[in-house]
């Protein structure tokens, strides 16, 4: 498999020309045996829209702080948003035709729209404009819900939609209600349950459009566990990225909720540690968490650089970020057994903190035209990372995922609280599939080089 070439970001739009088997032929070390794949052409469209619905809920949390803020990256953000929205239609009219795309588009605009009222009414404290903005949200829920299942065909039910609907509203409006009244705990600990919600709502209308068209994605299915571990690698990787963008924002800012943005990353790296320890062991974990939170530490280095105007810190930081690229890649060669490859892992880190740092000096030189473009290609970027990390353990341990596919819809979380219980705890069982692999595979990678 050309690992490198993977690592370029995924388009965020469907295609429905690709074409596959539910398995493929991979080689390692000069064996060749049966792979459960990754990548087919289901589990592209749930990658897909689960990306582009994901980055939905982040940018428009960013969105309606930034506006209650009033801050002077208000529009840019609000740009992004809409870019979303863009693709996200394009995505549908890909699958039902450019009317449907329309009318999807026109739907969904209309509820950023409302949470866009929520957040003047809030601002002039107008309780009766904020609830008529609430009133207009329930109003599109149904709209929205009725539209699903009708280009659906009924595989999807209006009103399981319209739960799954209302979660997200409410837990954008609960991230929204506690960051005014600085909570700023909860307002981050919803806006990780806004991020992770949103992959069940891209699995459940992948599923839907593959089972109504399943010549069009090669009769492969989205609800796999190979498909499943793609996917939660996915949402800790690209909320990795989301979080330390908006931490960097807040630390040169000197915003209130830097540490409450600071704790939520650092969450998502004991979840992403957790991940790797449930496949490799806890040594594992705990060797990748102190590596990756050093990376996350120069970062914090840069910032405070940078506030201090300190040209010299700055660069020290950047070679450290350098240092650092050179560790995780020769640590994922040796946990993979050399499926990932040191070079083509650095290369794609070396996008990773490219893309971090162009969207914080965007930001810093108040280019925010820039700096949100960046922003977007760094968040799809890490689903191109979760593509390849997936496809190496999937290789490495085939066996582990060759359940049998299901013939029903799968739970995605659709219908509202059902998968909204402890995220990080729910990610680690799907990963405990593998079996105690321990440390077996990263000792036998180090045996060979020591030899």
């Amino acid at each position: 498999m050309n690992w490198k070439k993977t690592f370029v970001a995924m388009p965020l739009s469907f295609s429905l020309l690709m074409s596959g088997a539910a398995l493929t032929v991979s080689a390692h070390n000069g064996e060749k045996h049966e792979t459960p794949a990754v990548s087919t052409p289901a589990s592209d469209l749930r990658a897909a829209l689960d990306a582009l619905l994901s980055e939905h809920a982040y940018l428009a949390v960013i969105t309606m702080q930034k506006g209650i803020d009033g801050a002077a990256d208000f529009e840019e953000s609000a740009a992004a948003l809409q870019a979303n929205t863009d693709d996200l239609s394009a995505a549908v009219a890909s699958v039902y035709g450019e009317e449907a795309g329309q009318q999807f588009k026109e739907i969904w605009s209309s509820h950023i729209g409302y949470f866009v009222d929520y957040v003047t009414a809030s601002a002039a404290g107008d309780e009766a404009a904020k609830e008529a903005a609430l009133a207009n949200l329930a109003e599109y829920k149904a709209e929205q819900a009725a539209f699903l299942e009708t280009a659906t065909e009924g595989r999807l039910k209006a009103s399981e939609l319209e739960e799954g609907l209302q979660m997200h509203i409410d837990q954008l409006i609960w991230a929204f209600e506690n960051y005014t009244m600085e909570d700023f705990d909860k307002t981050y600990e919803n806006l990780r349950h806004s991020l992770h919600h949103m992959f069940g709502f891209g699995k459940g209308l992948a599923w839907a459009i593959t089972d109504q068209f399943p010549e069009k994605f090669g009769n492969t299915s989205v609800d796999t566990l190979a498909a499943d571990l793609r996917a939660d690698l996915n949402y800790l990787l690209s909320e990795h990225a989301a979080l330390a963008i908006s931490a960097m924002q807040k630390g040169i800012d000197g915003a209130p909720d830097f540490e409450a943005a600071a704790a939520a990353l650092t969450a998502n790296t004991d979840d992403l540690s957790a991940a790797i320890g449930s496949v490799y062991g806890e040594e594992a974990a705990q060797q990748f968490k102190d590596i990756w939170s050093s990376h996350i530490g120069y970062f914090v280095d840069y910032v405070t650089a940078t506030a201090a105007g300190d040209e010299a810190a700055k660069e020290a930081a950047i070679a450290a970020l350098e240092e650092y690229k050179a560790e995780q890649a020769a640590f994922l060669e040796a946990a993979t057994d050399g499926r990932l490859k040191a070079e083509d892992v650095e290369a794609a880190l070396d996008m990773h903190v490219e893309e971090l740092l162009t969207a914080f000096n965007s930001y810093t030189e108040k280019d925010y035209a820039a700096a949100y473009s960046a922003i977007r290609e760094a968040y799809a970027h890490m689903f191109g990372v979760g593509t390849v990390l997936s496809s190496a353990i999937v290789d490495q341990f085939p066996e582990k995922f060759e359940a049998e596919m299901p013939t029903e819809m799968p739970k995605t979380g659709m219908g509202g609280m059902a998968d909204e219980g402890d995220y990080a705890a729910e990610i680690a069982v799907s990963l405990m599939a593998l079996g105690a692999v321990s440390l077996l595979a990263v000792r036998r990678r180090e045996a060979k080089n020591e030899g």
